[in-house]
């Protein structure tokens, strides 16, 4: 079970963290990660932490937001600076575990201009 928090609106140019935390069977997760599904869109990937420290980011979103994930307490959290409108989205945190996709309940992100 993935349990996301954060979330919410703010103004061009400002901040905001996610946060996601796994629960339950949590042995053999390899990676953890956002994604996001704007209204009219395809869901997407923005960041993924995978087993080893192997980070990919979205082009989109590059300099501007880090994931950064706690292996020992199964959580992984994305810090966005510099948010653009286009960045609005429902985000969903993500993880592999035992290579299946899970996903959390989404979190909204509205930036406004």
């Amino acid at each position: 079970q993935l349990q996301a928090s954060g979330g919410g609106l703010v103004q061009s140019g400002g901040s905001l963290r996610l946060s996601c935390a796994a629960s339950g069977s949590i042995f053999g997760i390899s990676a953890m990660g956002w994604y996001r599904q704007a209204p009219g869109k395809q869901r997407e990937l923005v960041a993924i932490d995978s087993n080893g420290g192997i980070t990919n980011y979205a082009d989109s979103v590059k300099g501007r937001f880090t994931i950064s994930r706690d292996t020992t307490k199964n959580t992984v959290s994305l810090q966005m600076n510099s948010l653009k409108p286009e960045d609005t989205a429902v985000y969903y945190c993500n993880a592999v575990h035992f290579l299946r996709p899970y996903w959390g309940q989404g979190t909204q992100v509205t930036v406004s201009s």
